[in-house]
């Protein structure tokens, strides 16, 4: 049973989904079939199991929040929003009856806290569930913890045929020398676990979806609900061609071209759009920092200090970790040319930097 702004859903005919309206999004529902659906909106949305199911507060209905999840919910709607243009975050804004200015001057996280820290709970919630961010009973649930995710990686879902399962387990291979965990379900899921339960938390979980699009991709029974559930959640979804041609939502954007190309080859391609793309570039520039600080030879410092040059996502405390890491590591204190650039970087982003730091160390 699922039960949704206080209306049972059980009772529904098996073959006719439920639609409700809960603030600005509309949710198909069924108990017996599983769906996902198209809205006015633009959104797909796709219903959890009743274990993940998401329950937001229907305006008006006033669900109290405490101090803590507040704080929660504030800080996911700042993370989420901070990849948009300033443009969007201000009409997102505006939009929710909050205020908006022309003179800040700080990141555009703080921007957004400081926008809507003293708003109330139903806005607050209302801009979670416009972002994507669950609560489940007044519980955020932003950091959920699943046994497959690497900590601090990038969070990515490989949806693929079964008779593609050994291509996709060589790119999650790869892709973890970026600092990206990939879901693979034939090699993530333990085999006492419930298969649709875990596969429906990696995709309640994962910061994206890539769909490898082997031939017979479209045919399958699972592969288009795992891109709506992930679409559903306003989360990012690319896709490969690998014999099938993108085809409807994700027909719309520049798919890899992966014909003829090893996991290998595939893997830094992935990792150069995750860096790219405004909806991921923030959690990756976090990642591309690690893989610096965490270089395991001169030629990973070399090859890492490049990442890093192309970051457009710049944190507060990023200098501070890499001068500690051009310190600590001597696979970077000692690669030719490498403090010369993590010096020059650093006066960029305005770090104050001395002569004898630009000569060779620091």
């Amino acid at each position: 049973m699922i039960i949704i702004g206080a209306k049972d859903l059980s009772k529904q005919p098996a073959n006719l989904p439920a639609i409700i309206s809960i603030g600005h999004t509309n949710w198909c529902v069924s108990t017996r079939k599983l769906h996902y659906g198209i809205f006015a909106s633009g959104a797909v949305v796709r219903v959890p199991p009743p274990a993940l199911c998401t329950i937001f507060p229907r305006r008006g209905h006033n669900m109290a929040l405490t101090a803590s999840v507040r704080i929660k919910l504030l800080t996911a709607v700042a993370h989420h929003l901070a990849a948009e243009e300033w443009p969007i975050i201000d009409l997102t804004l505006s939009q929710f009856g909050l205020p908006t200015s022309d003179t800040w001057s700080g990141t555009k996280e703080g921007y957004i806290i400081q926008m809507s820290k003293d708003t109330d709970d139903d806005t607050v919630s209302g801009l979670a569930e416009h972002c994507g961010i669950p609560v489940e009973h007044g519980i955020v649930q932003t950091n959920v913890q699943a046994p497959f995710w690497k900590p601090d990686f990038f969070r990515l879902f490989l949806s693929h045929l079964a008779t593609s399962r050994k291509f996709a387990g060589e790119l999650q291979q790869a892709l973890e020398t970026y600092g990206i965990a990939a879901f693979v379900a034939h090699n993530d899921i333990h085999p006492t676990a419930e298969w649709q339960n875990e596969i429906e938390l990696a995709l309640s979980t994962c910061d994206a979806l890539l769909a490898l699009l082997h031939p017979g991709f479209h045919e399958s029974n699972w592969t288009d609900q795992e891109i709506g559930f992930v679409m559903g959640r306003s989360m990012p979804v690319f896709s490969v061609t690998l014999g099938q041609t993108p085809y409807g939502f994700i027909g719309k954007t520049q798919a890899f071209n992966g014909t003829g190309k090893t996991p290998v080859a595939l893997a830094l391609e992935v990792f150069d759009a995750l860096r790219k793309n405004k909806q991921t570039q923030d959690k990756m520039s976090e990642i591309v920092v690690s893989l610096f600080e965490n270089s395991p030879s001169f030629d990973a410092a070399k090859t890492r200090i490049a990442y890093l040059e192309g970051l457009t996502t710049w944190k507060p405390g990023f200098s501070k970790r890499i001068k500690t890491a051009a310190e600590n590591n001597g696979q970077i204190s000692s690669a030719w040319g490498i403090p010369e650039r993590v010096a020059a970087l650093l006066k960029k982003k305005g770090e104050k930097v001395d002569k004898s730091d630009d000569e060779i160390s620091f």
